[in-house]
C-alpha cells in the first residue's frame, strides 16, 4: 500500500520490544452466528487462556458510519457483549467494553486521519464494495475514513496482535502503514507494527445452504445460519437440513476439493471438537452424511446450547451488561490515556494538566 520505510529504519534505531497484547473489535450489528463464534469468539477465549493481555471491544462508533436506530444499536451492543460473556470471556481476565465509552479512540482516530492518505483509503476493498453501483458521494465521511479509526482502536493500546479473518487483512495492513508512517514522521519508535493472527480450521464458516458463500446474518434464509440464540431443537433441525452432496466423506483432505458443502460441515465439526480437519476425516472416512450429520448435531447442541442459554440470561438483565461494559471501559481508558498523552506530546500539542 504505502511506501513507508520498515520499522528497522525508524530513527536509525533497532525497534524496541512491545508488551504482547491482543486487541479485537466486533461491530454490534446483531444476529451473532456460528460463524462469529468459530471465527472470532471461540478464538478470543482461547487467547485469553494463553496468558496474553486481551482487550475486546464492541465498536459502536464504527456502526454509525451508516445510520442506526438508536434503540436497536443499544440492544445490539448489549447482545454482542452477552455473546462475548456467554462464549467464555471473563471480564476479570480480559478487558471488555464498548468503543464510545473510551474517548481515546476518537481522539487518536483524528490524529491518524491526518497521518493516513486519501489514496490509501480509496483503495480499501470494503469501501469499494459498499459503494459499488451507488453514489459514493452520498456515503458518509465516516464510512470512507473509518479504517483510520480502526487503526486507532488497535494502537491506542499498543496492541501487537489482532485476530482477523481474510476480509480484514487489508485494514490491518493499513494499520501497519499508519504506525510506520507515524514513527517515521516523528522520528520515534512509538507504535508497534501489529501482526495478524489467522488460524484454525473454521475461521471462515460458510452458509448451510450454499457452501460457496460466507455464513451471514444478512442472508434472507434463516436456514443458512446457526444463530447463537437458537435453541437445541432449532440447531439440530438446521444441521439436518444443511445442504450436502451424495458422496461419502473422503479418506483425505484432498477429497474435499470441489465439495464446498461437505468441506464446510467437516470444518465446523473440527472447530467445535477442537480437532484438525485431518483428524475428522480419518475418524469418519467413508461415512455417509446420514451418519455424519447426527454426530455433528450432538456436538453442536452440546457446545452451543449452554451459550444460547447464558446469552438469554444475560439479556434479561441489561443493567448487569452495562455495569460490565462500564468497568471494562474504565480499565481500557487507564491503558489508553497515557499512550494518547504521549502521542499529543510527540505531535507537539500543549496539554496542560487541568484539574
Amino acid at each position: 500500500m504505502s511506501s513507508a520505510a520498515s520499522p528497522d529504519q525508524v530513527g536509525g534505531q533497532t525497534p524496541k520490544a512491545f508488551q504482547p497484547r491482543i486487541f479485537s473489535g466486533i461491530q454490534p450489528s446483531g444476529g451473532i452466528t456460528l460463524g462469529n463464534y468459530l471465527g472470532a469468539l471461540k478464538r478470543f477465549v482461547e487467547k485469553q487462556d494463553e496468558g496474553i493481555e486481551t482487550v475486546y471491544c464492541l465498536v459502536d462508533m464504527h456502526a454509525i458510519t451508516v445510520w442506526q436506530d438508536p434503540e436497536k444499536l443499544r440492544q445490539q451492543t448489549r447482545e454482542g457483549a452477552a455473546a462475548f460473556l456467554a462464549a467464555g470471556i471473563d471480564p476479570k481476565r480480559s478487558i471488555l467494553f464498548n468503543q464510545s465509552q473510551v474517548s481515546a479512540h476518537a481522539e487518536l482516530g483524528w490524529i491518524f486521519s491526518c497521518i493516513a492518505r486519501m489514496g490509501w483509503m480509496s483503495r480499501m476493498t470494503q469501501w469499494k464494495d459498499k459503494t459499488a453501483g451507488k453514489n459514493a458521494e452520498a456515503a458518509s465521511l465516516g464510512l470512507f475514513a473509518y479504517p483510520a479509526l480502526m487503526a486507532a482502536d488497535i494502537l491506542a493500546y499498543k496492541a501487537t496482535m489482532v485476530p482477523v479473518g481474510d476480509d480484514q487483512k487489508q485494514h490491518l495492513e493499513l494499520t501497519r502503514d499508519i504506525a510506520i508512517k507515524f514513527n517515521n514522521d516523528y522520528g520515534v519508535d512509538f507504535f508497534p507494527v501489529v501482526e495478524p493472527l489467522i488460524e484454525g480450521a473454521a475461521t471462515r464458516v460458510m452458509s448451510l445452504r450454499d457452501g460457496t458463500k460466507k455464513m451471514s446474518k444478512s442472508d434472507p434464509s434463516d436456514q443458512s445460519r446457526i444463530n447463537l440464540t437458537d435453541d437445541a431443537d432449532t440447531i439440530a433441525a438446521k444441521i439436518r437440513k444443511a445442504k450436502t452432496d451424495a458422496e461419502p466423506l473422503p479418506d483425505s483432505i484432498d477429497g474435499l476439493k470441489d465439495r464446498p458443502e461437505a468441506k464446510n460441515l467437516v470444518n465446523i465439526y473440527a472447530a467445535l471438537a477442537g480437532q484438525t480437519v485431518a483428524q475428522v476425516i480419518a475418524d469418519n472416512a467413508g461415512a455417509q452424511f446420514g451418519t455424519f450429520k447426527p454426530k455433528l448435531v450432538d456436538l453442536a447442541v452440546a457446545k452451543l446450547s449452554p451459550i444460547s442459554g447464558e446469552m438469554n440470561r444475560l439479556m434479561a438483565d441489561p443493567g448487569e451488561i452495562d455495569r460490565i461494559l462500564g468497568n471494562g471501559a474504565d480499565r481500557a481508558d487507564a491503558l489508553a490515556r497515557p499512550i494518547l498523552d504521549q502521542v499529543y506530546d510527540i505531535t507537539g500539542m500543549i496539554r496542560s494538566r487541568r484539574k
